[in-house]
């Protein structure tokens, strides 16, 4: 994370849980340490604030950049990326049956899906090196 006050750094993590708030790696588990991600960029006049920053892994934040929507590839439409202050996480994404992948349940979910990558090979292969320890999927 980009420097920011010890108490605001403890801030973000305690609320994310420690894990990504897109992909919903744990952070204790992945080999490079998470950033905080402005949901509205800063490039678009995002601020630094709290209500602004989400918990996210490098893969994550690196695939979201700067996008704040993106298309959803069932039907075609752009949308908004999923925006973690404002909703829930259980409102756009369910996990799939055998917990390794993350199913979009609207286009929103689908979208951010897409865009960000979230069941990149990387992430699926720590998710299943994970639901053995207990330590995946998240419970909350």
């Amino acid at each position: 994370m980009a420097y920011r006050s010890p108490t605001k750094d403890r801030q973000i993590r305690q609320r994310a849980d420690g894990r990504c708030e897109y992909c919903r790696c744990p952070e204790s588990h992945c080999p490079q340490n998470f950033s905080a991600d402005h949901i509205w960029p800063q490039s678009l006049e995002g601020d630094d604030e709290i209500e602004n920053l989400a918990l996210a892994c490098q893969g994550c934040n690196n695939k979201k950049y700067n996008k704040t929507v993106a298309v959803d590839p069932a039907t075609g439409v752009e949308v908004s990326l999923f925006h973690p202050r404002q909703q829930n996480w259980s409102d756009h994404f369910v996990w799939s049956d055998d917990e390794l992948t993350i199913i979009g349940l609207t286009a929103t979910g689908r979208a951010t899906i897409a865009a960000l990558d979230l069941n990149r090979q990387s992430v699926v292969n720590l998710r299943e090196v994970l639901i053995p320890a207990g330590l995946h999927p998240p419970r909350n």
